[in-house]
């Protein structure tokens, strides 16, 4: 009983296969018998009639239309590969090949219908049936399948192939899905993918620098994947898409009307499609029809020699297009066997019949268009005389001299044929399979085919190697070469190219106007990265190429120029010996170093003088000193700054001042002493002599220097260049510490503020010593200058700081020598009767008179408040008078100043008159 069933099962599935040999499947078909058979699938139209079939009736099978030329070509290029093949004596000696070929009318439908005859004899032979019944004389399978040309139709028939291992190898399918060996294991093609072709289109869009377009692709497997890894190119490459849509042939008119509306409105010049011929031709018809003519189309190798769009009415909008198409091939003899085509000749191949009335517009007898002719469905034609000449008309057929994919259908075969070799001449033990067998020629089946094939390597009739290797094999796409030695490379001769409109010039194509030199790409809100304004490049940046990105700094010594396209050299500035202020400064300082020098010249000279030597002769001349020092400090501020002038400056200047204020302060302090010194004068002289003055003097220097020291062991000044401002670098010292300096100076305004202190307290001492006057003054004008020094100093830069200080310094200097040494100078030469020792006295007693008479004076004011407090009793004060004689102990009595007498005291031969009195008001007493 199950022997029985599985007999009819068996039964029943032979049945249904045989069926499907004999009636199902295309009607018009290319055949021929054979050892072994190959099955081929070529688009002999483009597309199918739109019919809409509402399942009344049985529905019938959609009518194919549009004949293509190209296409009836590639099939017949694979017939002359086979016939050729089996006219051969070294490739296949005594094995016939056979074909079956069908149209796949573009479409996918009618692909599969195809490919359906193709699987169904395979399936059968899988099911070894020779035990129940004698199939020798049925259909052999087919091992191999040539085709299909449209990505799309290819993906579908590669998934039905696939599950039984049928290799398919395709000539025109380029879409990059196809790699994937896990989901379409037997799938091979003799082209390359997409993605060198997107690459390649993307690098003609930057060749030409270009950064707005459109892409437009078909809606199927060979469009999406086409355009999608153009669009991660362009992204790459910082090139923008403006507008991005899929369409297809079968899309209705408002549709494309709407589309076309899109890309006339767009800013955009390029058109880059990935498309087939079929599905771009109703929008090419439709922007013929509006004449737009200022656009460059970048075709992908589907369509960019495609007969329904290389046509003369098309020129003038399609005209300067850039498509990619692959290298072309030769085929000896292909060109007299194309010629040779002819109904007659041709009773095989059921193609032919159309092609001659397509070509030469006309019907030949027994055929069906003739009955669809009498039905009025089609416009009459006449009927073919069967004479016709096919080398008198001018068709895509016959178009041979650029063969691409007709050599890569040719390819397609000989691979096929050449894998069979292998088998045929197979060793065993070194065959492909398993325990290194080899299959039998006469036996051989599909997936064995396949295996060889895997491993296929040859050389074809142009001298390229042939290997299936990731789908790819030819190396080159248009004039991109994907296999330089040096990387991918782009080769294009603008010379050659004539543009739409018949202009020379590349035509623009760019979102905004390129940015010039001198500026750069800035960002729109809400606009693409293509879309931009250009911003002039900020002071200190330059760009000198047209639409930089951003703009380059210049380098630390350079600024940029007015127009921001390059940089200059700064110019290096410091307060220099040879400009004008520099010069100025300079001067002045060596005029108070000789002025210095002078009065020390004219204190040396008159050293013995009594002006020389009450003004304590031994400390001015060390003031002297330290004034030159002070003067001579200030030109190491001068000139370009050097480490050591750096380490110097500050250190000679703080020492040098701090040296002079210390010689004012002890000399003001000392004749503070002299005239208010409360001990005796033995032993003040013995106290304050000489070398306790300059032991202090040496002791507040030494407390400077040891600053200076430290300053210079911790944080050393240095020369510094300043890049901060611009167009100029200024070369100025980096103090190291400005705690340092602080410490510096403020040590000697502390210094000068003492000085000041015992300055003013000595003010009205004797007219000789009216110097500590002008020291007050003098010390005034130092913290005036220092206090305004701090904030100038801050709030100066370059050249200016060190100008400030200079200033700062002679200013200081110069107060204390005028103030202090130029009275003197002015007695000594030209006031000599002043500068004599009885001056000196008198002006000294004269002084003490005055102390003492103030003494007095307060004791008299003590006095009366105490009698005032005994009793009022009094009606007079008493009258006093005083007088005093310095050269001798007489003392004159109230009497002789009674008696009309003036008081005198004689010193020497100059004598001094003093008259004090003191009188109050006689009061009355109360009544």
């Amino acid at each position: 009983m199950r022997f029985h069933l599985k007999f009819y099962l068996h039964y029943l599935v032979l049945l249904g296969f045989s069926g499907v040999i004999s009636i199902y499947g295309p009607h018009q078909r290319a055949q021929k018998t054979g050892d072994i058979l190959l099955g081929g699938l070529f688009p002999i139209h483009f597309g199918v009639a739109s019919k809409d079939q509402d399942l009344a009736a049985r529905p019938e099978s959609t009518e194919c239309v549009r004949y293509n030329f190209r296409g009836f070509r590639w099939l017949q290029s694979m017939i002359f590969a086979i016939e050729e093949i089996n006219n051969s004596s070294t490739l296949l000696p005594n094995i016939t090949l056979g074909y079956r070929i069908f149209d796949t009318c573009n479409t996918v439908s009618k692909g599969l219908e195809a490919s359906l005859s193709f699987v169904a004899q395979n399936k059968i032979d899988s099911l070894n049936l020779d035990e129940f019944c004698n199939c020798t004389g049925n259909i052999p399978s087919t091992i191999a399948v040539v085709g299909a040309s449209g990505s799309a139709v290819s993906t579908a028939v590669a998934d039905l192939l696939g599950l039984f291992y049928i290799p398919q190898i395709s000539y025109a399918s380029s879409s990059r899905l196809l790699s994937n060996k896990n989901q379409y294991k037997s799938f091979m093609r003799t082209i390359p993918t997409d993605e060198y072709q997107a690459i390649a289109m993307a690098a003609i869009i930057d060749h030409f620098q270009w950064n707005w377009v459109i892409a437009i692709a078909s809606d199927d497997e060979y469009g999406r994947p086409g355009i999608e890894k153009f669009e991660n190119e362009m992204f790459h490459r910082d090139i923008c898409i403006d507008l991005n849509v899929l369409i297809s042939q079968y899309i209705d008119e408002a549709e494309i009307r709407r589309l076309a509306d899109r890309i006339e409105n767009s800013t955009a010049k390029v058109i880059a499609v990935f498309a087939s011929g079929p599905d771009i031709e109703p929008l090419i018809k439709e922007m013929v029809r509006r004449n737009v003519t200022d656009r460059i189309w970048l075709a992908s190798e589907a369509w960019a020699s495609s007969s329904l769009v290389a046509k003369p009415e098309y020129l003038d909008v399609m005209g300067g297009t850039i498509g990619f198409a692959l290298r072309a091939g030769h085929i000896p003899g292909f060109k007299e066997f194309l010629q040779q085509v002819h109904p007659k000749k041709s009773s095989l191949n059921e193609f032919v019949r159309e092609f001659w009335e397509e070509t030469f517009n006309c019907y030949l007898e027994d055929s069906p268009r003739n009955e669809d002719s009498e039905n009025g469905s089609t416009s009459f034609r006449p009927l073919c005389t069967g004479e016709e000449d096919i080398a008198s008309v001018e068709t895509p057929y016959l178009d041979y001299t650029h063969l691409r994919i007709s050599y890569n259908v040719y390819v397609a075969v000989y691979a096929i044929a050449q894998a069979l070799q292998d088998i045929l001449t197979c060793t065993p033990g070194k065959g492909l399979f398993a325990n290194g067998s080899c299959a039998d020629i006469r036996k051989v089946e599909a997936w064995q085919v396949l295996k060889q094939l895997r491993h296929l390597n040859f050389i074809n009739s142009i001298g390229e190697k042939v290997r299936f290797d990731n789908g790819s094999e030819l190396s080159e796409v248009g004039y991109y070469s994907i296999h330089n030695k040096n990387g991918a490379k782009l080769s294009i001769d603008k010379t050659k190219i004539l543009w739409n409109g018949h202009l020379t010039e590349v035509p623009f194509s760019n979102c905004s106007e390129e940015c010039v030199t001198g500026t750069r790409k800035g960002i729109i809100d809400g606009k693409p990265t293509c879309c931009f304004e250009c911003t002039e490049c900020s002071d200190g940046e330059y760009s000198d190429h047209k639409d930089a990105s951003v703009c380059s700094k210049c380098p630390n010594n350079s600024w940029s120029n007015g127009n921001h396209t390059s940089c200059f050299l700064k110019e290096i500035e410091f307060l220099s010996w040879t400009e004008p202020f520099g010069i100025a400064l300079a001067l002045f300082a060596v005029l108070g170093v000789l002025l210095t020098a002078f009065v020390l010249g004219v204190f040396v000279r008159f050293r013995d003088t009594p002006i020389v030597k009450e003004s304590n002769r031994e400390l001015s001349f060390l003031l002297l000193f330290s004034l030159i020092c002070c003067f001579s400090s200030s030109l190491i501020f001068i000139g370009e700054p050097q480490d050591w002038t750096c380490r110097l400056r500050q250190p000679a200047f703080g020492i040098s001042f701090v040296l002079c204020i210390s010689c004012i302060l002890v000399k003001t302090n000392r004749v503070l002493l002299v005239f208010e010194a409360k001990i005796p004068t033995r032993l003040h002289s013995k106290w304050w002599g000489l070398n306790l003055q300059f032991l202090l003097v040496f002791l507040f220097t030494f407390v400077q220097v040891m600053i200076c020291v430290v300053w210079l062991y911790n944080a050393p000044p240095g020369s510094y260049k300043n890049y901060d401002i611009d167009e100029i670098i200024f070369i100025t010292c980096n103090e190291g510490s400005m705690m340092a300096l602080g410490f510096l100076i403020g040590y000697t305004c502390l210094l000068t503020a003492v000085c000041f202190f015992f300055a003013f307290k000595s003010r009205k001492l004797p007219e000789n010593f009216t110097e500590a006057k002008f020291i007050t003054f003098s010390m005034l004008i130092f913290f005036i200058v220092w206090i305004s020094f701090i904030p100038a100093y801050f709030s100066t830069y370059g050249k200016f700081v060190s100008a400030v200080e200079v200033i700062a310094i002679l200013a200081s200097s110069f107060s204390l020598l005028a103030c202090i040494f130029f009275n003197k100078v002015y007695i000594i030469l030209l006031k000599p009767s002043r500068n004599t020792i009885e001056e000196v006295r008198c002006s000294t007693a004269a002084h003490a008179f005055k102390a003492a008479a103030k003494a007095t004076l307060r004791q008299s004011s003590a006095s009366r408040k105490m009698s005032s407090s005994v009793g009022r009793s009094s009606a007079s004060s008493p009258s006093s008078s005083i007088s005093m004689k310095t050269n001798g102990n007489e003392t004159e009595s109230p009497s002789t100043r009674r008696h009309g007498q003036k008081p005198r005291v004689s010193f020497g031969s100059g004598t001094v008159s003093l008259s004090l009195s003191f009188e109050e008001a006689r009061k009355n007493s109360v009544k």
